[in-house]
């Protein structure tokens, strides 16, 4: 494998591309896991393509709820189109190596979406509140100006502010390795690589990741506290379990992309163990995408009729 680097003053070595390790410690497995993350990735695909068709294409889920399901849906590809690609690449090829550059726009995008993540499940949770909590002014106020609204700040918002950090993690130099222990650019690693001393930069991680990570989360958790006094308030059981049942998908995913994202970008550097960043990062990038089609249909009665009828067509 080859390793490009330019000698640098002081015989530090200045790294001018990463080579990504990925599961290059599983040599007798890469075609098969080459073959599990195809398969991965084709699901991802066609589930989250269906619910989206199904959601523009049916009348009955022309409704907030499901505008913001069909955005949700269009994020998660994105979003794994940013790493999965990439493996598969590596596992095929067994060409580990990816530029400055490269590794700089990959882990730009990633954060970009992630952030994304983050707001939009905080406005999916504020459509239920608003939908349970105050159902005599939900169409008032989740009117198609508001939802538009609230879905391009979800996509848009967090984008200054993960470039700068992208910029500044890259302003760093890099002098131990050029090996970066995970299947993507991602930060943790990344700043394992960085000389000197990087505490302000994690100080700065901690920040960003407070911002948008604990406060979406934080603003989710007070809208299904009303949500769920809401409904224990309601007077039928049958009334009580459709909200729940509306709810509980949503929860479900929050809990899966949260947990696992919380864990690897709030743990101290010095505890980072480059097996436990792969498998928690395999949480929130690939399996959870996997399974939100599953969740959300399988949960929810409209987009099982809704597909029902496309089926039947």
């Amino acid at each position: 494998m080859k390793h490009e680097e330019i000698e640098a003053e002081e015989n530090v070595s200045t790294v001018v591309q990463f080579v990504l390790l990925g599961f290059s410690d599983l040599p007798n497995l890469q075609g098969f896991l080459f073959g599990v993350f195809s398969v991965i990735y084709m699901i991802i695909l066609i589930g989250n393509s269906l619910i989206i068709i199904i959601t523009r294409f049916d009348p009955a889920l022309h409704k907030p709820m499901y505008f913001f399901l069909a955005n949700f849906n269009s994020l998660e590809i994105c979003y794994v189109s940013v790493t999965l690609p990439r493996i598969q690449f590596s596992l095929w090829t067994q060409d580990r190596s990816i530029s400055l550059l490269g590794c700089a726009t990959q882990l730009c995008f990633f954060l970009v979406l992630a952030a994304t993540e983050c707001f939009l499940l905080t406005v999916m949770s504020y459509d239920r509140y608003v939908a349970i909590c105050k159902p005599l002014h939900y169409s008032l106020v989740m009117n198609p100006k508001k939802c538009h609204q609230l879905a391009a700040g979800a996509w848009l918002g967090g984008m200054p502010v993960q470039v700068g950090q992208t910029w500044q993690i890259f302003c760093l130099h890099f002098c131990h390795s050029n090996q970066i222990n995970h299947f993507f650019c991602d930060i943790p690693p990344i700043l394992k690589l960085a000389c000197g001393d990087t505490s302000g930069h994690e100080v700065s991680v901690y920040v960003v990741g407070m911002l948008f990570a604990v406060v979406p989360f934080m603003l989710i958790l007070a809208s299904y506290s009303k949500i769920v006094l809401t409904i224990l308030r309601l007077p039928t059981a049958q009334g009580r379990a459709k909200a729940f049942s509306t709810c509980s998908s949503h929860l479900v995913v929050v809990v899966l992309f949260f947990g696992s994202a919380s864990i690897t970008y709030f743990m101290p550097k010095s505890n980072h163990s480059g097996g436990t960043d792969k498998l928690l990062s395999l949480f929130y990038t690939i399996v959870t995408p996997m399974f939100n089609p599953m969740i959300y249909s399988l949960r929810n009665r409209d987009v099982i009729a809704a597909l029902n009828r496309l089926l039947l067509k």
